[in-house]
């Protein structure tokens, strides 16, 4: 028997139905069963999956095939279709289909009907997540309060991220030329020439204009070489300098260790003694300085071990939403991440990782700065300057960075260097400007690198 046409009182006799509307699936179908003009318009807003009742997702899937396959589509095709699928009798059988057809309000406002679809079908999986993380709650499984909650976000953000991806589509030209022109004019009265977040180095500065809104930004070097120690510098200098909030994902190294190099090289106190309490008097006045400006700084320090690209990203999100948008993240390492996923071996996996922190860069509109570890195969070269090669699973981090800086400090190789107390800093790729070196000050004593100023040379008389 052909399936009848649905009025809303046969649909919803009950209050906790749920959210449909069988009237739009129907308009959506019919539309496109007399004229599939309209599809690339429908398919940008609803799948299959969007249908509530299941005649109506066997129906637009006969549509998708045949129109993606380049074949007519009409009440007889997608009826053949069906038939040689085994699913014409459940979808409502020929006379259905047929009635679909004839009684479509039109087409002019399928894409109407089909934003009605897709907001049920959010609705419905609003209520799916709910139940989910209701389940869990009641029955945690051994997973901690602070689990649950990133169960929940990833349940909820799930949906967020595939609602943001059907709307997402084209913008003209002249829209995106107004924004352009917005900009470069804002730029030209500040003057600053600093378009992204300050480094606190003026020279980098001047040669990245800052690290960029939506940039994936990794710094990488040999140990020792100060990766951890030029991060949390440029933590400090985006949060007590530009007072703009900083998320810090320290995987190795625990929290409070942190807040004693921040002491140790806001304060300019021998990082020993801090680490000892082995301080000295003149020490103290320059802890509680240093304290000051840490306590009004907006630093957030996440020490968890080996986090998936998912639970940063709950993470972020987070942390946006309680203290607004974030100036930059800061990720400690790169290598002790995880994905929390099978994959064929370890290069693909941090494929996965880099191009997981460059889309939470862009999501987050933040800079994301990363730090990685380089290959030992540089140690057996005479000049022992970085290269991208040199990056560990090089391939993906070299295509995903947007800004790669590489730290060389000489004196970790020659105990004679006339270099001492100096870093390079080598800027090997910067995707919309030059690349470079710049030099910079290392007081190792403070864990802090600072402006480079030349070491002074007596004058020959």
């Amino acid at each position: 028997m052909a399936q009848q046409f649905f009025r809303p009182s046969e649909v919803a006799t009950s209050s906790r139905v749920p959210p449909q509307a069988p009237e739009a699936e129907q308009s959506v179908l019919g539309g496109l069963l007399v004229d599939t003009r309209r599809w690339d318009e429908v398919s940008d807003l609803v799948k299959s999956d969007d249908f509530y009742l299941r005649a109506h997702k066997e129906i637009f899937l006969a549509v998708k095939t045949l129109q993606e396959g380049g074949h007519p589509v009409d009440v007889v095709t997608a009826s053949e279709w069906l038939k040689n699928k085994g699913t014409l009798e459940q979808s409502g059988g020929l006379a259905y289909l047929g009635e679909l057809a004839n009684r479509t309000p039109g087409t002019t406002n399928v894409t109407a009907y089909a934003r009605i679809v897709r907001e049920r079908s959010v609705l419905r999986a609003l209520l799916d997540a709910a139940a989910a993380i209701s389940d869990k709650a009641y029955q945690p499984e051994g997973l901690d309060t602070e689990a649950l909650i990133d169960f929940a976000e990833k349940a909820v953000f799930s949906i967020s991220d595939s609602d943001r991806r059907s709307l997402a589509g084209f913008q003209d030209i002249q829209g995106l030329l107004t924004q352009a022109i917005d900009r470069i004019e804002d730029l030209f009265q500040s003057g600053a020439g600093i378009t992204g977040v300050s480094t606190g180095f003026k020279d980098l500065d001047n040669l990245t204009s800052g690290l960029q809104e939506s940039d994936l930004v990794v710094i990488a070097g040999r140990p020792s070489m100060g990766k951890t120690s030029l991060a949390m510098n440029l933590a400090e200098n985006a949060a007590v300098g530009s007072k703009l909030p900083v998320a810090v994902f320290s995987m190795e190294m625990p929290g409070q260790q942190l807040a004693m190099r921040m002491l140790s090289s806001l304060g300019r106190i021998n990082a020993h003694r801090v680490r000892t309490g082995q301080l000295h008097q003149e020490d103290w006045p320059r802890l509680t300085s240093a304290m000051g400006l840490l306590d009004q700084a907006p630093i957030f320090v996440d020490d968890s071990a080996a986090l998936t690209p998912s639970e940063l990203r709950s993470r972020v999100r987070r942390l946006t939403r309680e203290h607004g948008k974030l100036g930059l993240v800061i990720v400690d390492y790169l290598q002790l991440m995880q994905t929390g996923e099978s994959a064929e071996n370890r290069t693909v996996e941090v494929s996965n990782i880099t191009r997981a922190l460059k889309i939470i860069a862009k999501e987050a509109r933040v800079p994301v700065a990363v730090l990685s570890q380089l290959n030992r195969g540089l140690e057996q070269r005479p000049n022992k300057r970085p290269i991208m090669s040199d990056l560990r699973e090089s391939g993906a981090i070299e295509q995903d960075a947007d800004l790669i800086l590489f730290i060389y400090r000489d004196e970790v190789y020659n105990e004679d260097s006339p270099e001492k107390g100096t870093a390079e800093l080598i800027v090997a790729k910067q995707r919309n400007g030059p690349i470079g070196t710049v030099r910079l000050t290392f007081l190792g004593e403070f864990t802090r690198f600072e402006n480079y100023a030349a070491p002074f040379e007596t004058p020959d008389y």
